[in-house]
């Protein structure tokens, strides 16, 4: 028995949010019903968000098909859309309509802004939403050379995962009280927690910044805690005057740049083997794929895990 077994989810959602979080229900067990919409495909580099879920080809639009869903929803434990404000609702498929012939559902509506306030029926996307909250500010390299984040921290990290673990705490409390709610989650609320400590871990200390070595690659140095940062000056050489970074942050680093250039990434890598001291090399993506850990643990499915099925072959037009 997995933790969600004989729980339906009804997804709603395109593109990253709500596909990643109902993926992350079905892998536990839940029975996921993908709702689409006729002719409209994810993006292809999203497909493997559909693995082991079932797909229903829905015109949202017609009411013959809208009421097909009837019985769905009914029976939902939980329901998740990613539209802006009061789509669901015009559609006859908002919170309030689908509570009175599901009281126990849990509804969980993804949006970039929340469900109210000034900015709630505003497009975004990612990029929108960490330059509007600050996070983009910390990091985004300068105006002649802007630095455009590699990964989609507020789909993710503002998204999905609050998705998640709301979606689940609420299940919990439905086991108490016997009823569902509505969990408004709003990925640019949720993106303030991580810029918690920002001047640090930012590039203002020489502990916790990227250096460039002699080929072109670069070190993460993560070395905050005292002991790690003595063992990285252990590992770098670094003069003892310099070692207190305290006194003279942009001298200390200046000098650590000097020494990390001096040596190419294999020789880092060998000299840091074995070393507590969290320093890296940062690897190409393809280097990670391979990478001995990572195919250990088994991160990476097989394609043909990432198909989702038909469920009803006569909804699709």
């Amino acid at each position: 028995m997995r933790p969600l077994d004989g729980c339906l989810v009804l997804d709603f959602s395109t593109l990253l949010p709500g596909p990643l979080a109902t993926l992350l229900l079905a892998e536990a067990g839940a029975e996921v019903v993908k709702i689409e919409r006729p002719g409209v495909d994810d993006m292809p580099s999203l497909a493997e968000l559909n693995r082991g879920k079932k797909r229903l080809v829905v015109d949202l639009k017609r009411p013959d098909d809208r009421q097909r869903l009837q019985p769905l929803l009914a029976r939902a434990d939980v329901l998740v859309e990613q539209f802006r404000p009061g789509v669901m609702a015009r559609l006859g498929l908002g919170y309030d309509a689908v509570s009175r012939i599901n009281p126990k559902v849990i509804y969980c509506s993804i949006t970039g802004y929340g469900q109210h306030g000034p900015r709630s029926g505003a497009a975004g996307h990612d990029l929108n939403y960490i330059a509007e909250t600050g996070l983009l500010s910390q990091s985004m390299g300068t105006p002649s050379s802007p630095v455009i984040p590699p990964a989609l921290l507020a789909d993710i990290a503002g998204g999905s995962y609050p998705a998640v673990i709301n979606i689940l705490l609420a299940l919990r409390d439905r086991d108490r009280t016997g009823g569902g709610r509505h969990l408004d989650v709003s990925m640019t609320d949720n993106l303030f927690p991580l810029m918690h400590g920002r001047s640090v871990v930012t590039g203002g200390s020489p502990r916790y910044r990227l250096y460039q070595t002699k080929d072109g690659r670069m070190l993460a140095v993560g070395a905050l805690e005292q002991k790690f940062w003595d063992a990285f000056c252990d590992v770098v050489n670094l003069d003892p005057a310099l070692r207190d970074d305290s006194r003279d942050p942009p001298a200390t680093a200046s000098r650590v740049s000097e020494i990390v250039a001096s040596e190419t990434a294999d020789m880092w890598r060998q000299r840091i083997a074995g070393r507590d001291c969290c320093c890296s090399v940062v690897a190409t993506l393809d280097e990670a794929r391979r990478d001995p850990h990572f195919v250990t643990r088994g991160i990476f499915p097989s394609p043909a895990s990432a198909l989702a099925v038909p469920l009803d072959a006569a909804f699709r037009r």
